[in-house]
């Protein structure tokens, strides 16, 4: 993900100085001179090649937009300027083969440790007779047969038979992503929730989300509408500087006015409060939260059973969009988020026109040569309270709600990553409908927004930074 935003930023500098049609067909060589050992690749024109793609999705491009390999950037970077469209219909996510190619292609191996024994467990529970002998006796499996479902693995005694993971399709919790015949991972768009897992799981940035990062910087520039930023609370994590800094770097981007997302999660709280206590008047057993978009996928796509139990409550994106274009009919809206799954949300809500990532902030910031410390101080004049900036985070969801319910007995089943286990919960919640507690809050992210897969800042860093800034919203 940095060499990803590292390469943005150089193009965004290289856009700033009128040079991008220049120089973006160099761009590939310059990065990997022939002279340069290969990071992981097989040789030079391999790198340049990854490059030059990766280049084309900053564009907002993708795999299936090259109709000749022969094609320059520059003639790419020319379309990128001539396109006048604010909502290109482009995969959320997609993976470029050029780059996908450097993992196992199979799943499991036998190892050293195989002793050969009598029993022979692994050939005698394998369906497939894809597992044979060698002349020493040692197990072999033949990967043309073998299917990955992993019994000889499980039964060896030795634990001779070692699984070898393939990290995006490890990390997808939905089992979205899988391979072609030729080795290339796809993804099932029938099946993605967009939680972004993959993304940061694969080891050789092979997997790209939509960019719309020079749409919105050419409708800053034309000044015909104006532009406006809608943050989202998770933001408090992201930057080392106080948010009034923060905040007026986008100003100093290019962005008329900048709205926090947090006031749109004030109209969630009320909704969802006053929603929450008819269900349970009405004898309802559970509610669950709806204001993560990968987790309103992943009902929709693989739990239909939970759906009577989801807050029909918008998020706090669909409010403060609405509010956005009531204040600024004719504007232009950009969603700033921490996942791509917010992609996914914003192609289907007319009032959202752009959708931009944390990650790709701080690459605009860099190439457009803005220090945040630099920046004059801005607040919006919304203000949103502290509650409502408490939604990035683990907990602040059901927090709010039951603040605002005024229960403070109330409690609630907390679901704070979306991995097999969970969704396994969630799945005997629906089926059953019995919940331990009356409301689930679900996030895609462990410890919530502050560390979507497209954060600039995580861990205990980001929790440090987030915690000090809510606390300045405390009484509010």
């Amino acid at each position: 993900m940095y060499i990803r935003y590292q390469l943005l930023s150089k193009l965004v500098k290289l856009w700033k100085d009128d040079e991008l049609l220049e120089k973006i067909d160099a761009l590939p060589i310059e990065l990997h001179p022939r002279k340069q050992k290969p990071k992981g690749r097989c040789c030079v024109y391999k790198e340049r090649a990854v490059t030059k793609y990766k280049t084309m999705a900053m564009m907002g491009f993708d795999m299936e937009d090259e109709k000749d390999e022969n094609e320059p950037l520059s003639s790419y970077a020319q379309k990128m300027l001539d396109r006048n469209g604010l909502r290109p219909n482009k995969s959320i996510l997609s993976v470029m083969d050029e780059a996908c190619s450097s993992c196992v292609k199979i799943n499991y191996e036998v190892s050293n440790l195989c002793r050969g024994c009598a029993a022979q467990a692994c050939y005698n529970n394998c369906t497939k007779d894809a597992i044979s002998y060698d002349h020493d006796g040692k197990a072999v499996i033949d990967h043309d047969k073998c299917i990955s479902c992993g019994k000889c693995h499980q039964v060896c005694p030795y634990h001779a038979i070692v699984y070898i993971p393939v990290p995006c399709e490890e990390a997808c919790p939905v089992k979205a992503i899988s391979k072609d015949e030729y080795g290339v991972e796809h993804i099932d768009p029938e099946k993605c929730i967009y939680c972004g897992k993959c993304m940061n799981a694969c080891p050789f940035g092979a997997i790209f989300d939509a960019c719309c990062v020079f749409d919105v910087l050419k409708e800053i520039k034309k000044k015909e509408k104006k532009v406006i930023a809608m943050v989202a609370p998770s933001i408090l994590a992201q930057f080392k500087q106080p948010i009034e800094k923060v905040l007026g770097a986008f100003k100093a981007i290019g962005f008329d006015d900048v709205l926090e997302v947090a006031y749109g999660a004030e109209e969630t709280i009320r909704n969802e409060a006053a929603e929450f206590k008819e269900r349970m008047e009405e004898g309802a057993p559970f509610m669950t939260t709806s204001c993560c978009s990968a987790y309103v996928e992943l009902v929709n796509k693989h739990i239909p059973d939970m759906k009577p139990y989801v807050s029909s409550t918008g998020s706090p994106m669909y409010y403060i969009a609405e509010y956005a274009r009531k204040k600024y009919p004719d504007g232009i809206n950009v969603f700033i988020a921490p996942c791509a799954s917010k992609r996914a949300e914003g192609n289907k809500n007319p009032n959202v026109d752009f959708v931009w990532t944390f990650r790709e902030v701080e690459a605009v910031l860099e190439g457009l040569d803005i220090k945040i410390d630099d920046c004059e101080d801005f607040l919006p004049e919304e203000h949103a309270g502290h509650d409502a900036h408490g939604f990035a985070k683990t907990g602040g969801v059901f927090t709010a709600v039951k603040n605002m319910v005024g229960d403070q007995t109330m409690q609630g089943t907390i679901v704070a990553n979306l991995d097999k286990k969970s969704i396994g919960q969630l799945r005997a919640y629906a089926k059953t409908g019995k919940c331990p507690t009356k409301m689930i809050e679900v996030m895609a992210c462990p410890g919530g927004c502050i560390s979507g897969p497209c954060a600039c800042n995580e861990g205990m860093q980001a929790i440090r930074q987030f915690d000090a800034e809510l606390k300045k919203k405390e009484g509010q």
